[in-house]
């Protein structure tokens, strides 16, 4: 059974929340979609509804549930980022019991993100696992298909059926994203960008990862998807290298600031130490160091001027992987100055004089990626996770 919302291609009531639910066998996996959190990011919203719509038309046989739902309403109305704050980065615990415990008025995302988080909790509630979010977006920059991921087993698994680059960690400099979330509670969440906003094959993009997402996760059988080996060569052709990237370098917009990046980046693109990046407020921001250029603004909203990747090995993959899988990671907390948060077996507090000898790329071969100062002290967060209950 589907249920398809009837709107008008340019206009969302809140009531269009859950833009489709699909209904298929029982005892599989459910697949929830969230397009368009950034109100200016319309492509996976529209790939959704020519997946839906061919699964209805050509009555394709679905296994488990599929959800679609639409994030910032508001802000896809009025084809804006946001209005008040980033709906992709108000995504924390303490954020949610805030909300919860006054009686303050709300801006507009936060409105939003009460409704998602709703649903959400229900689905997680409702259904039955394994659970697969999907945030679909573009980019202000020219870029081929990539995939982010918090950098946990689970999700580099599923991520490496695409063939399209994968970076890793973004939730280091990323406050308060919807699938680091979502993955703090043991689910499978990855980001997808289709590639530049205004593109049209930003959304053939988009539409070719969701049935590849389908299939991977065993929702839908390839040989049921009329011209199935379109959709997966069309991101094979487009990313020409499959590899695994992680961030060193963020540079942050202030408050006020006149950031104008150089024209003409695209994303994974090469830089050079001492390239000339961007103008701040007329002084030239040059690189840090050699590396590739990821997430170039090349908008009027957003709080990242640009970021620097560097590839990841497949040896570091390979050896983090076993050492995790051997919780070779117990290790850690036997050092002096390393210890582990009181009633949270994920998180370990490090004395800062400890950290200067343990070099970060320690901390994230055992899984602990976010990095924390606070009350004088480091807190390395561990992503691999049991799955527990939103609460």
């Amino acid at each position: 059974m589907i249920k398809l919302s009837k709107i008008s291609p340019n206009y969302y009531k809140q009531s269009d929340r859950i833009l489709a639910k699909i209904e298929g066998v029982k005892n599989g996996p459910t697949v929830i979609i969230i397009a368009g959190i950034h109100g200016n990011e319309s492509a996976g919203v529209e790939a959704s509804k020519k997946v839906l719509h061919k699964i209805k038309e050509e009555r394709i046989m679905f296994k488990g549930s599929l959800y679609v739902l639409l994030g910032n309403i508001n802000g896809l109305n009025k084809g804006v980022r946001f209005e008040d704050v980033d709906l992709n980065r108000i995504w924390k615990k303490e954020n949610l019991d805030a909300i919860n415990n006054s009686s303050q008025p709300i801006n507009n995302e936060v409105k939003e993100q009460i409704e998602i988080y709703k649903i959400i909790k229900d689905i997680l509630k409702n259904e039955i696992g394994p659970f697969y979010f999907l945030d679909l977006h573009t980019t202000s920059a020219s870029s081929v298909p990539f995939i982010t991921i918090s950098d946990s087993l689970n999700n580099r698994k599923f991520s490496s059926n695409f063939p399209v680059p994968v970076v890793l960690g973004i939730e280091e400099y990323l406050d308060g994203p919807l699938l680091t979330f979502i993955n703090e509670y043991g689910h499978v969440a990855l980001g997808f960008e289709g590639g530049e906003h205004y593109d049209e094959k930003s959304i053939d993009n988009c539409e070719a990862f969701i049935w590849k997402a389908l299939v991977h996760s065993k929702c839908l059988s390839k040989k049921n998807i009329f011209n199935y080996k379109k959709y997966k060569n069309n991101l094979s052709k487009l990313c020409c290298k499959y590899d695994f990237f992680e961030i060193n370098y963020r540079y942050i917009l202030k408050k006020d600031e006149d950031f104008k990046m150089n024209l003409g980046f695209e994303n994974f693109e090469k830089i050079k130490r001492n390239q000339q990046l961007a103008l701040s407020n007329g002084v030239v921001i040059k690189a840090k160091e050699n590396g590739r250029i990821f997430m170039p603004l090349y908008q009027e909203l957003g709080e990242d001027g640009f970021f620097i990747l560097q590839k990841i090995s497949k040896f570091w993959l390979k050896t983090s992987m076993i050492a995790r899988k051997l919780k070779i990671n117990n290790f850690l907390r036997l050092i002096p100055g390393v210890e582990k948060a009181p009633e949270n077996n994920y998180t370990l507090i490090v004395d800062p004089k400890i950290a200067k000898y343990l070099a970060k790329d320690i901390f994230h071969l055992f899984g602990y990626r976010k990095q924390i100062f606070k009350d004088e002290k480091y807190y390395f967060i561990k992503r691999d996770r049991k799955i527990t209950s939103l609460t």
